[in-house]
């Protein structure tokens, strides 16, 4: 239901039609948030025996805190440096940043990218890296979890650059495995995160900042 209603009726598509395009992606984000975070853990709430203990079983923990900041401090220069291969390619710099209108001013490009921090990235990491992936390992396997939610999630990217689908691909198997070695999602949604918003911070500075200083 969570799907149906987000590629139907709350996609950036339909609410572009309607308001600008900050407005629209930030009802976007907040869609992501509301149906991929709210309503699942309302559900788990209401209807798990053990709501806490399932939520941490998911991911929702720090997990192995020394083997996440050892990969946090090894994997984040690496996300900045793959925002910057990604800001240079053609197709990105022209689907990023979702909002040109957010680009006018350095404020609204910074208000806007925590909005997709806190609404887009924290939604993300916990449905694919957290509910679809943790309590499916004892079930049907490591592999198989891993193949699953890195498949959902690469589908999830459908109509973007082709060069982001494949790269979504890969870091579906990789934040799947930084999930599984820490014990939390926690630091994928940092990971995650640094990529996707460190793109378009290298693409606003090329492309827009010339644009706000006039």
């Amino acid at each position: 239901m969570a799907f149906a209603l987000l590629f139907s009726f709350f996609h950036y598509r339909q609410l572009i039609q309607k308001w600008d395009d900050r407005r629209a992606f930030l009802a976007y984000f907040a869609a992501v948030f509301c149906l991929f975070l709210v309503i699942p853990s309302l559900i788990i709430f209401l209807f798990s025996p053990d709501a806490l203990l399932f939520l941490k079983e998911a991911g929702l923990t720090l997990g192995n805190w020394r083997r996440g900041l050892a990969v946090a401090a090894l994997g984040a220069p690496l996300a900045v440096l793959s925002g910057l291969i990604g800001s240079r390619d053609a197709e990105l710099g022209r689907f990023y940043p979702f909002s040109k209108t957010a680009c006018r001013s350095p404020r609204s490009f910074i208000g806007f990218e925590a909005a997709y921090l806190l609404l887009y990235y924290v939604a993300w990491e916990f449905l694919y890296r957290g509910i679809l992936f943790f309590p499916l390992i004892p079930a049907i396997g490591l592999i198989p979890a891993l193949a699953l939610q890195t498949i959902i999630s690469t589908l999830h990217h459908a109509g973007h650059p082709q060069s982001e689908i494949f790269a979504s691909l890969a870091g579906g198997f990789v934040f799947g495995l930084v999930a599984y070695f820490t014990g939390s999602f926690v630091y994928t949604i940092l990971l995650h995160a640094l990529t996707g918003i460190s793109t378009d911070t290298f693409i606003y500075f090329r492309n827009y900042r010339r644009t706000t200083r006039g």
